[in-house]
C-alpha cells in the first residue's frame, strides 16, 4: 500500500516512531465471495496497522475457505502450520485479519500459546496509544471496555504476562475487574461523553449565530486530511505516515477567496470494517461530521485501491447518519499521478478538485469549489424585522445563517443566508431598501 501522509503540504509535528516491540504472524482466511484483490488489499491493511501498533510482521498465513472453522477460525492443518512458526521465529503475537469470536480467541490462545489479537482489538490498541486529549482517552476507554466485557472469561492470561499490543490504554488496567465494575465504568464514560456531545452543541449553535460554516474533512486514513487542513488553514496538525495520525479533531479558521471565512475540521481516518464499539464510542467525535454544511472527501489519487476507499467512506458516513451531506471529491497528491490518470479523473461529473497538499497545486480551486457549494442551494436575505417580532428573529435564528445583524431604531437589520426553499416564508420583512442580496 503506498503510505504518504507525512506532511504533505503545510507545517508538520513530528513525532518519533515507536520502536519495533513485538514479532508477530499475520493470518487471513480468503473466503470464497472475495476477490483476490480485496483479499491482497485488506491483508496489506493488516500490515500497515500492525506496523503502526509497532509489530514486527515475519511471517503471514492465508487459507482459503468457505467459511471460517467456528471453533478456532482457521482449519487444524494451518494452526499446526502457525504453531511450528511461532516456534522456529520466536514469535510473540499472533494477529487476525479478522473479527474472533470470545470462544474463538479462547481455543487459539490455548492452542498457540502467544498472545492472539484480533483486527479490532489491533485497531483499539492503535487508537489508545496515539489518543491526546482527555475526550480522546474516554472515547477509547469506552470502546475497550465494550469489546473487552463479553471476553472477560477465559482470555487475558498471557496478555497479562506478555503486556504490549492488544492490552495498552486502559484495556491493561481491566483485564481482571468484574463485569459488574465494567458496566458502572461504562454507564460513567457514556454520561461524561454525552456532556461533551452538549457542549459541543453549544459551540455549534454559537458558530451558526455567527454565520460561520463547517466544513468537515473526511476520508480513508493516511488519505491526507491532516497535511490538507495545514496547506488550506496554515494549521499544524499531525501529518505522519502512519495510520489513525489524528483522532483527536482539530477545527481551524480558512478564508474564503470570494470573501467570509470557514471552519475545516479535521477527522478522524476512517477503515474498511471499522469496528462498531469505536464509531459509537466516537460518536461525539464523528458529530463534527453530522454538523457539517459541507464534506471535503479526500482520497488518495495514487493509491491503485481508492474506488474501494471511497466505498468505504460512503458506508461509514452511512452508518453514522451522514450520507445525505453535500460533499466535495478531493483527488490529492496529484503530483504522484500520470497524466492519463489525471485526465480520468477530471472527467468526474461530481463536484471534485484535484490537488496536491504538497505542491500547493490546486487548493485556490478548491477553496473556490467550496465556497461556491456552501452557497448553492441558499439564498441571502436582508431583513428589516421590528424588534417587538420575537417570533420572527427566533426563526431566524434556528433556520438561517445569521452573517450580520445590526439595530436601527425600534428595526433589527439582518443579512442571512436561508435554505433556497424557506425564504419566502421571510419575504414580508425584507428591507425595502435593499431586496435580495445575491
Amino acid at each position: 500500500m503506498p503510505m504518504d501522509g507525512s506532511g504533505r503540504g503545510g507545517r508538520m509535528v513530528e513525532i518519533p516512531r515507536p520502536p519495533v516491540i513485538e514479532r508477530a504472524v499475520a493470518v487471513r482466511v480468503v473466503l470464497s465471495q472475495e476477490t483476490p484483490d480485496e483479499a491482497d488489499e485488506s491483508l496489506q491493511e493488516l500490515r500497515e496497522l500492525a506496523r503502526t501498533a509497532g509489530a514486527d510482521i515475519v511471517c503471514t498465513f492465508e487459507q482459503h475457505r468457505s467459511s471460517p472453522d467456528p471453533a478456532t477460525y482457521i482449519g487444524g492443518g494451518k494452526l499446526e502450520s502457525i504453531k511450528a512458526a511461532i516456534e522456529e521465529l520466536d514469535v510473540e503475537t499472533v494477529l487476525f485479519d479478522a473479527d474472533l469470536g470470545a470462544a474463538q480467541g479462547v481455543k487459539l490462545e490455548k492452542a498457540l500459546g502467544v498472545k492472539v489479537v484480533d483486527r479490532t482489538q489491533l485497531i483499539l490498541d492503535i487508537f489508545a496509544a496515539r489518543a491526546q486529549t482527555r475526550e480522546g482517552r474516554m472515547q477509547v476507554e469506552l470502546a475497550q471496555l465494550q469489546y473487552l466485557l463479553p471476553r472477560l472469561v477465559g482470555r487475558g492470561s498471557i496478555m497479562r504476562q506478555q503486556g504490549g499490543i492488544g492490552v495498552r490504554g486502559p484495556g491493561e488496567q481491566k483485564l481482571e475487574v468484574d463485569r459488574r465494575v465494567i458496566r458502572g465504568r461504562i454507564t460513567r464514560l457514556k454520561a461524561e461523553l454525552e456532556e461533551v456531545r452538549k457542549h459541543r452543541r453549544v459551540q455549534r449553535d454559537r458558530r451558526v449565530a455567527q454565520g460561520v460554516p463547517t466544513v468537515a474533512l473526511v476520508g480513508y486514513t493516511n488519505a491526507g486530511k491532516s497535511s490538507l487542513l495545514n496547506a488550506l488553514t496554515g494549521a499544524d496538525a499531525l501529518a505522519e505516515d502512519k495510520l489513525f495520525a489524528t483522532l483527536d479533531p482539530l477545527v481551524r479558521r480558512c478564508a474564503l477567496p470570494g470573501g467570509g471565512e470557514a471552519l475545516f475540521a479535521d477527522t478522524v481516518g476512517f477503515v474498511r470494517r471499522l469496528p462498531h464499539t469505536l464509531v459509537a464510542a466516537f460518536r461525539a467525535t464523528l458529530e463534527a461530521v453530522n454538523e457539517a454544511d459541507l464534506l471535503l472527501v479526500v482520497l488518495d489519487a495514487s493509491h491503485p485501491a481508492m474506488d474501494e476507499h471511497l466505498r468505504t467512506v460512503r458506508s461509514v458516513l452511512e452508518e453514522i447518519g451522514a450520507a445525505a451531506i453535500p460533499f466535495v471529491k478531493v483527488y490529492n497528491k496529484s503530483d504522484l499521478l500520470e497524466e492519463g490518470v489525471r485526465e480520468g479523473l477530471a472527467s468526474d461529473r461530481a463536484p471534485h478538485a484535484i490537488v496536491s497538499a504538497l505542491k500547493g497545486d490546486g487548493l485556490r480551486g478548491l477553496l473556490e469549489l467550496t465556497q461556491d457549494q456552501l452557497r448553492r442551494g441558499r439564498t441571502r436575505l436582508r431583513l428589516r424585522v421590528p424588534q417587538d417580532r420575537a417570533a420572527v428573529l427566533s426563526q431566524l435564528h434556528a433556520r438561517a445563517r445569521i452573517l450580520d445583524i445590526r439595530y436601527e431604531g425600534n428595526d433589527v437589520l439582518v443579512d442571512a443566508e436561508v435554505e433556497s426553499g424557506a425564504a419566502g416564508r421571510f419575504s414580508e420583512w425584507a428591507d425595502p431598501g435593499a431586496g435580495k442580496t445575491p
